[in-house]
């Protein structure tokens, strides 16, 4: 159990190095409220005075202190020269010639053996990060103390709770401070120690408000009294000690602080531990054994001995996922590059691969979001261009006034007995026209996919392609001129397709059923055209035999100029006009029917074939032909600095990770209990 504390302190100390907090180690908090008595404890429990003093916010950074027990100095002489027993080596530290020492990480391999010099550093280094005068910063001070007088514990100081700002301070320094208390006690692996003064009511004590706020149980809390010596005369803390005002779950301690007078007249801190007790058993004799400075450092080490063995395997098992996990980081980062060529060639590669898998469907990383690649191409093939190809009226923007129209025209001065089949030609190609800005589109929307699925591989394509943004660049430029120079080329097939269904209309076609039935129409027409030939011819004859009539006269109707008659935009037709119409309209219907058909089935061909199968064959030989050349290699190859930062940051954290590990290890499971 004893070593379970220097444990934890090496685990901190392995985490500093790296500068990163990524796990929650156990560890005491003192929390408490400007001039509460957090210094004066925090001295008791070092057993000597090293902490800056002064009216007004003193402590203005977060100072980690770790108290290291070591065997006296004259142990210690004796291990080194031989004679000393051999447990005690790890306490021996040699080549230090000092009772008690304190160190700072930020003054590496310097040893402080005069704690006035102490304070001086954590003033100056304060003031460094801190301002001259009262600002506060919550980047904190690592220091350690090695001593016989100590027990081994892992302490943070924080600045005390305020309300106004003083100084330089900010209008919210309040808040700040409360801010930074929180986020060292919200760390579940920590203790609270909070201090509030015995001359103040309890129920209005800050810090056991803001303990209160994330140890609601109060499992993790601890309440420090002080200055009981200071309370009014006639009255006493009993009540508040046993916990009878608010109970704490981890119990009351009370103390005896040092006075002004004796902090200015440097009584030595043993004589004032001695008239600790010496006031205790004059005013809480039955509790004399449970309160004091001396047994407020036991019941710290015992508490967080415990308390770290109930969180050593949870922080066993974290180190152990964070290994995993930044070790998975680092093989995504690569190894620095040795050989330029192989590697050009197995980034290139594996682009091209992973570029073609997500056409085919085989990729290795497939959303689920959103359909992507070749799903994506057959959604615009048999959804996208298929709806718009079936939503295209065969008829639409023809009316029956523009049929008969054509027919008119189609026979020029003179009166049609038939149907002409050029009003058919003219007609139904003007509405196969209409196909080709869909099939256009439909080649587009496929262009606009192949441009995604480059973003989408270089997303999910290994970290080698991110390592180098030149050569990503390149890449994307590579692949996007591939199909940019495809993309002409496949809309000029696409629009000879239509091209090719305007240049022959194939009225002997099989699937132009409608072409037989009005074949028969216009025969039955035909022969009634020829019944009456005969009656006309019958007619005239009759007409020759008949005296003549007046020239002019109204009852055989008078000479029209139909030159001057306006020509109606809509009127009704003839029988025999509504019938020709809807023999045009049937023929355009059947004929446009089998063209779109035949069209949103070769589109889809022709855009596979002269797009995305070429670019699939293609892409490699491409991206090879343009990139693997001997002046680029060097130039797309650079990391970007990032990418090599990261890289040393994660291998110095798996570092860090690994020695915890090993530091964890060593504990056995018969040390816990």
């Amino acid at each position: 159990m004893e070593t379970l504390i220097p444990t934890i302190n090496r685990l901190q100390e392995v985490f500093l190095t790296v500068g990163a907090e990524i796990i929650q180690l156990p560890q005491i908090v003192v929390v408490g409220s400007q001039s509460s008595g957090k210094s004066s404890v925090l001295e008791s429990l070092v057993g000597r005075d090293f902490l800056p003093r002064g009216s007004g916010i003193v402590t203005r950074r977060p100072l980690v202190l770790q108290l290291v027990n070591v065997a006296p100095l004259r142990e210690r002489l004796k291990i080194e020269n031989g004679n000393g027993v051999k447990q005690n080596v790890q306490n021996s530290y040699p080549g230090v010639r000092a009772e008690e020492w304190g160190t700072f990480l930020h003054c590496k391999n310097q040893i402080f053996t005069d704690f006035q010099e102490i304070r001086r550093e954590i003033e100056t280094e304060t003031e460094r990060s801190s301002g001259d005068n009262k600002g506060i910063s919550p980047e904190p001070i690592y220091l350690k103390i090695f001593s016989p007088k100590v027990l081994n514990l892992t302490l943070v100081d924080l600045p005390g709770i305020t309300k106004v700002p003083v100084g330089d301070q900010p209008e919210d320094i309040e808040a700040q401070v409360q801010e930074m208390i929180l986020s060292f006690i919200s760390n579940p692996n920590s203790l609270i120690l909070a201090v509030s003064p015995a001359n103040s009511d309890l129920a209005t004590s800050d810090a056991l408000k803001l303990a209160r706020e994330v140890d609601p149980d109060g499992r993790r809390t601890l309440l420090v009294i002080s200055k009981l010596d200071l309370m009014d005369a006639g009255t006493d803390a009993l009540e508040v000690l046993l916990g009878r005002v608010i109970p704490v779950r981890l119990g009351i301690i009370g103390v005896v602080n040092r006075s002004q007078h004796d902090i200015n007249t440097q009584k030595n801190l043993e004589d004032s531990m001695k008239d600790e007790q010496a006031f205790l058993q004059r005013h809480y004799p039955s509790l004399a054994s449970r309160a004091g400075s001396r047994y407020l450092a036991k019941t710290l080490s015992r508490l967080l001995m415990h308390h770290i063995r109930d969180c050593l395997p949870e922080l066993k098992t974290r180190v152990t996922v964070l290994s995993a996990q930044y070790q998975a980081r680092l093989n995504g980062y690569g190894q620095p590059v040795e050989d330029h060529s192989a590697t050009l060639l197995q980034i290139v590669t594996k682009f091209a691969s992973d570029y073609c898998n997500t056409i085919e469907g085989t990729a290795r990383h497939i959303q689920t979001s959103e359909l992507c690649g070749g799903a994506r191409i057959c959604y615009i093939f048999h959804e996208t261009f298929g709806r718009t190809l079936q939503s295209i009226d065969p008829l639409g923007g023809l009316t029956e006034l523009d049929i008969l129209t054509a027919i008119r025209n189609a026979t020029g001065p003179r009166p049609a007995l038939f149907v002409p089949e050029v009003s058919f030609e003219l007609l139904v190609k003007r509405q196969i026209k209409r196909l080709e800005e869909p099939s256009l589109r439909c080649v587009e929307l496929v262009h606009e996919e192949l441009q995604r699925i480059i973003q989408h591989c270089s997303s999910f394509s290994t970290q080698e392609l991110l390592r180098f943004p030149k050569l990503h660049d390149s890449i994307v430029e590579v692949v996007t001129g591939l199909l940019r120079k495809r993309l002409p080329i496949t809309n000029e097939m696409v629009h000879n397709l239509v091209a090719i269904e305007l240049a022959y209309i194939n009225t002997k076609h099989p699937d132009f059923t409608d072409a037989a039935q009005v074949s028969a129409s216009v025969n039955s027409q035909q022969a009634e055209a020829l019944d009456g030939g005969k009656r006309w011819k019958n007619e005239k004859v009759a007409e020759e035999k008949a005296p003549p009539a007046g020239f002019g006269s109204p009852s055989k109707g008078q000479a029209i100029n139909l030159l001057d008659t306006a020509v109606p935009v809509s009127r009704k037709l003839s029988a025999r006009e509504q019938r020709d119409c809807e023999v045009i309209q049937r023929l355009i219907k059947c004929y446009f029917l089998i063209v779109r058909k035949s069209i949103q089935d070769s589109v889809p061909k022709t855009v596979m074939h002269f797009l995305v199968n070429f670019v699939k064959e293609h892409l490699q030989s491409e991206l090879v032909g343009q990139l693997y050349k001997q002046p680029l290699l060097q130039e797309l190859l650079i990391e970007s600095q990032d990418t090599a930062q990261q890289r040393t940051e994660v291998a110095q954290m798996l570092e860090a990770l690994k020695k915890a590990n090993n530091i964890i290890s060593e504990i056995r499971e018969t040390h816990l209990w």
